[in-house]
């Protein structure tokens, strides 16, 4: 139903008031709203913390730059910067900040200025038929004139009830939102970097000592060839150890394959042709966790962010929802020149004004705005489920990751007494060969175990390493200790 005023000249606004208000609030009654089912409870994470911290007080995910290593840090800084994924969340921003700037828009007033000119032959059969013929006391002088029209129109949606107001707020929360997805986006480019680095610094590390068996295997085989020739021993033992050098070789190409494949990983993140890296040394394992880690710090998950701002935009969403149930009245004025012949378009008589108040509400709409307030109901639930099953997931991250840095922590410890194990007999066999006790090959014998031992090490180190920047990402970044 529209209800619409219209009058020479401005209307008073206490006169529009005392028509339209009445009657809108009679209205209201007619308006065929329904009870929606109840909104779900926010999960909030065991310690009862707070997630929805504000953007500005995120921490600064530069966790990388504690490893102090300039390779990494200009790798991490291309992918954020050139990789296509970085490149799709600012677009997405820049979508939801359109987006939320046609909202803001739609709920001001607006002008507009027309002007049109128009050639027509009248009909003498239709209704305006006496002015198809030319008859100067009628001041008629058909059948052709040119018509003509400019002037302004203006007009403003009162938004009474806020569905306008909501609508926008339901647009900046997306914009957030977006933004939160983003700053996920550049954690997890970030990670999967820093994590790739590490694997291959590690396998560079794995592949030097295998250069060292392979030296020490050498070593042996020659010594075994030179003892056979001179009948000293059997050739079993040169097959056997011939075996072994041919099994470390192996583990070498193996080595270089896998690095290889980092590296093109790495050139995809980064978006980068042909990539250069030189061996780093591996971090140390620390004796224990962080003091700070804790689940307070799953407030500054980006992903969480996301999810939270998504019901902030989905609950405005209900609210518009709502809003279009009441009375939406419209003001429309108009100033224009109009003549029928373009000659006397600018004489003062030909000024034409008015003021249009317009109400609309809804009676009969055969379920469409129940079934619309529905549908925003449904989908902010269904917010408010997403961002529960997140919270639920992210501690469960957390614990399992934390557990798994606590045991590598131990294994680590473990596998450095072995290496200090193996390192006393590697000295005792350098005391026997200085003594003349040995041959020099028994000492790069004792010396094969004990490099095995730190391609173990270096194993558990790597293994660490990764863990601990799954720990970093899934607290959102910022944990890590410098």
């Amino acid at each position: 139903m529209r209800l619409s005023f219209c009058v020479n000249g401005v209307m008073k606004r206490s006169t529009l008031l005392s028509l339209t208000l009445p009657l809108s609030l009679f209205l209201v009654a007619c308006a065929p709203g329904h009870d929606t089912s109840a909104s779900l409870n926010q999960q909030i994470p065991a310690t009862r913390i707070n997630t929805q911290l504000s953007q500005q007080q995120w921490p600064k995910n530069e966790w990388w730059k504690a490893f102090h290593d300039t390779q990494l840090n200009e790798l991490i800084a291309k992918a954020q910067a050139d990789a296509p994924d970085m490149q799709i969340a600012r677009q997405r921003i820049a979508l939801a900040e359109a987006q939320a700037k046609m909202a803001v828009a739609a709920d001001g007033p607006w002008v507009d200025f027309s002007a049109d000119a128009e050639r027509q032959k009248m009909s003498a059969e239709g209704l305006m038929g006496p002015f198809a013929t030319t008859d100067p006391a009628a001041g008629t002088t058909g059948p052709w004139y040119t018509n003509g029209t400019f002037g302004l129109t203006t007009g403003w949606n009162l938004d009474l009830w806020g569905k306008n107001r909501a609508e926008t707020e339901a647009r900046i929360g997306k914009v957030n939102a977006q933004k939160a997805e983003m700053e996920q986006t550049r954690l997890v480019l970030a990670s999967s970097v820093a994590r790739l680095y590490w694997e291959w610094q590690t396998e560079a590390a794995i592949g030097n000592v295998l250069t060292a068996i392979q030296q020490q295997q050498d070593a042996v085989v020659n010594a075994d060839r030179e003892l056979y020739e001179h009948g000293v021993t059997s050739s079993v033992e040169g097959v056997v150890n011939n075996m072994n050098s041919s099994k470390t070789q192996e583990h070498e190409a193996e080595v270089a394959g896998k690095m290889k494949a980092i590296e093109a990983r790495l050139e995809a993140l980064t978006n980068t042709s042909s990539l250069k890296l030189s061996p780093q040394a591996l971090p140390v394992v620390e004796s224990s966790l962080p003091s700070t880690l804790g689940y307070e710090l799953l407030a500054r998950r980006p992903d969480l962010q996301e999810a939270h701002w998504y019901i902030e935009a989905s609950m405005s969403e209900v609210d518009a929802a709502k809003a279009a149930f009441y009375p939406d009245i419209n003001l429309m004025a108009f100033l224009q020149q109009d003549a029928l012949h373009l000659s006397d378009l600018f004489r003062s008589s030909a000024q034409q004004m008015g003021v249009t108040a317009g109400l609309t509400l809804p009676i009969f709409d055969s379920g469409r705005l129940n079934a619309g307030l529905d549908i925003a109901q449904a989908k902010s639930n269904l917010s408010i489920a997403n961002y529960n099953k997140a919270v639920v997931e992210a501690v469960n991250q957390v614990a399992h990751t934390a557990s798994e840095v606590e045991t590598l922590i131990g294994k680590n410890k473990h596998q450095q007494h072995v290496e200090a194990d193996a390192a006393r007999i590697v000295a005792l066999a350098q005391a026997r060969f200085s003594a003349g006790i040995i041959a020099g090959s028994r000492v790069s014998e004792a010396r094969i175990p004990a490099l095995q031992e730190q391609i173990t090490g270096l194993m558990l180190q790597g293994q660490y390493i990764d863990a601990t920047l799954q720990l970093t990402a899934a607290l959102g970044g910022g944990y890590h200790q410098s």
